[in-house]
């Protein structure tokens, strides 16, 4: 893949789910870290910050600063998987799904870091 399909790819799914934050903000809600303060208004920024980076990454000028914003968010979005593991670990299913999504940040801090290099 190429750094213009990567770049599309990664824009597609931050797109999306950045929509999601506004759409259904409560299952982003829930992995907020409490001590983080008023859980939907940091849903809503993460998701703004997404459209944001996906913007970014769509247009040849600002490729760059979309795709270090990219890795940036994917590691500022760290501490909520984290959570989410530590919230569901008695829920077979939530915290299968929750310890899988840990090592899936790599690839998308790599995407980001990728295509702010290229």
């Amino acid at each position: 893949m190429n750094t213009n399909q990567q770049a599309a790819a990664m824009a597609g799914l931050l797109g999306v789910t950045g929509a999601l934050h506004f759409l259904y903000p409560a299952p982003f809600d829930s992995i907020v870290p409490p001590q983080l303060g008023d859980r939907r208004r940091i849903t809503h920024a993460s998701g703004v910050a997404e459209l944001s980076c996906a913007a970014a990454l769509m247009i040849p000028a600002t490729r760059r600063a979309g795709g270090l914003g990219t890795a940036a968010l994917m590691l500022a979005v760290y501490p909520a998987n984290l959570y989410s593991v530590k919230k569901y670990w008695r829920h077979p299913r939530a915290r299968a799904v929750a310890l899988a999504r840990l090592p899936l940040q790599v690839p998308l801090i790599r995407a980001g870091w990728n295509i702010a290099r290229a």
